[in-house]
């Protein structure tokens, strides 16, 4: 995200904060990047770091080799937290501490009188910026980008429920690189492209080179895909380690299970304005069209939402092209612009 915080703060003169997920900062290195690979020749794997001077020991997990969803997503590498440990513990617990981190974040960055927010989530970012725009009360609007949306509406936007418990965390590989290289591929050159799979894989091995030193590891799936059975278990387990009583337990279960769709509450859904790239692998328009849409629509009451489809780029949005030096990024950033100035998420009257 520090391209396009970049560009934004640079170029407009936006304040902006960018987060990252909890336990993904390599906190024993000042530069904060990972060392070596996330799979090591020894079995072990590379685990967050939640809290500084706290570390999850190898005996905290059981490395799971995981077949589900294997057409999309390859055999899963995936660290199991054991029950009773800290790793367990914090598995459970980081959706709340994430949710209180993002509305403290904004309290204390964009004072209520002071500013109106709009909220940018790539990818899996896309249902967290979408849940919080009912919990903080000066957020304007989503200025989405390959942004997925409610976790509920992705769901059905990819028709897979998901597989894995809660304590489940992917260790990533080059198949999360393949994962997207292929469909992106697919999509600019046909079914062709698979004449020069040697070259496409060499160029899949190169960028997960360089992205090794990245956390490369994943706890947030269940909420993306809106897992309600494995939400209710995390928020069990957190229950029971926090020996909460039977409604404090039912309210913190309702908490998890509504990070996943909107609230029927005060504050209505903002306006939200969409951005696809051309050769996206999974935001294709007619998913757009036929799922997305009718889904906001349905809303009560139902926000403004509409979709802009870029006649270039990928998932990746900031990835360089040809002609294209900084990928999409300044025409997303001239984009948002043009909709808060024209008064596209300014309130209905």
């Amino acid at each position: 995200m520090a391209p396009l915080a970049r560009l934004l703060a640079g170029k407009y003169g936006y304040h902006v904060v960018t987060m990252s997920y909890p336990g993904r900062l390599n906190l024993n290195d000042p530069s904060r990047k990972w060392p070596g690979d996330t799979i090591n020749a020894d079995g072990s794997v590379r685990l967050p770091i939640w809290l500084e001077g706290e570390e999850i020991s190898q005996d905290q997990a059981e490395i799971v080799q995981d077949c589900s969803l294997r057409e999309r997503y390859g055999i899963r590498t995936n660290a199991r937290a054991r029950e009773g440990t800290r790793f367990h513990a914090r598995m459970a617990g980081w959706p709340v501490a994430f949710e209180i981190a993002m509305k403290t974040a904004c309290g204390r960055h964009f004072p209520e009188d002071d500013y109106s927010i709009y909220v940018h989530g790539h990818s899996t970012g896309g249902p967290f910026v979408h849940m919080l725009t009912q919990r903080v009360a000066n957020i304007a609007g989503v200025v989405g980008m390959e942004n997925s949306p409610f976790g509920y509406i992705y769901q059905q936007m990819l028709g897979i429920e998901w597989p894995g418990p809660f304590n489940d965390l992917l260790i990533r590989t080059w198949r999360d690189i393949a994962r997207y290289s292929g469909a992106e591929v697919f999509h600019q050159e046909g079914g062709k492209a698979l004449m020069r799979l040697p070259w496409l894989m060499e160029d899949v091995f190169d960028r997960w080179e360089s992205k090794k030193s990245q956390p490369n590891f994943k706890a947030e799936y269940p909420l993306h895909y809106a897992c309600v059975p494995a939400l209710t278990a995390a928020a069990l387990a957190t229950a029971r380690r926090l020996r909460l009583g039977e409604s404090a337990t039912e309210e913190l279960v309702q908490r998890y299970i509504g990070y996943t769709r909107e609230l029927l509450g005060p504050k209505p859904v903002p306006p939200i304005l969409l951005g696809i790239a051309k050769f996206s692998r999974d935001h294709r328009p007619e998913v757009y069209e036929n799922v997305v849409l009718p889904l906001f629509a349905k809303m009560n009451p139902a926000p403004r939402v509409e979709v802009c489809r870029f006649e270039a780029g990928t998932h990746a949005y900031e990835r360089a092209e040809p002609g294209l030096p900084l990928g999409l990024l300044p025409a997303m950033v001239e984009f948002w612009k043009e909709a808060i100035d024209s008064g596209y998420f300014a309130p209905a009257r």
